[in-house]
């Protein structure tokens, strides 16, 4: 089993900056692609940035340039910082994983699927 935690949500101006992280909890062996998503209310979820442990990243457009995503591996931890915030940013972010492989009962290797955080909200003011 794979848990996600998420914190660092915060109302900040536009113009600031916030940092948000994300721990994953569980016998965890590995992860292959830590990332973050958001959503608005009456909109789908949208992708922000991943990170892969080949170090291959992949950020949204309207984010390249401003937000950073970076990996603690050896404590499953994954940030987001995020500069020079817009009032189109506001949404609550998710931390997700892929693909995870975890130790199981006995002590073997179990691959498990995608896991999903409860989210932390991120208000960006004009």
């Amino acid at each position: 089993q794979v848990d996600l935690v998420e914190s660092g949500g915060d109302l900040v101006q536009a113009g600031g900056r916030l940092t948000l992280s994300c721990v994953a909890s569980g016998s965890i062996v590995a992860i292959d692609t830590m990332g973050w998503y958001r959503q608005v209310p009456g909109k789908q979820r949208e992708l922000v940035a991943t990170l892969n442990l080949d170090g291959d990243t992949n950020y949204a457009d309207s984010v390249k340039g401003r937000f950073v995503i970076s990996r603690e591996i050896p404590k499953n931890t994954v940030f987001l910082l995020m500069n020079s915030l817009k009032p189109e940013d506001t949404a609550v972010y998710y931390c997700h994983t892929d693909r995870a492989t975890v130790r199981g009962f006995n002590g073997e290797p179990l691959n498990v699927g995608e896991r999903w955080g409860q989210g932390t909200q991120v208000t960006v003011s004009s």
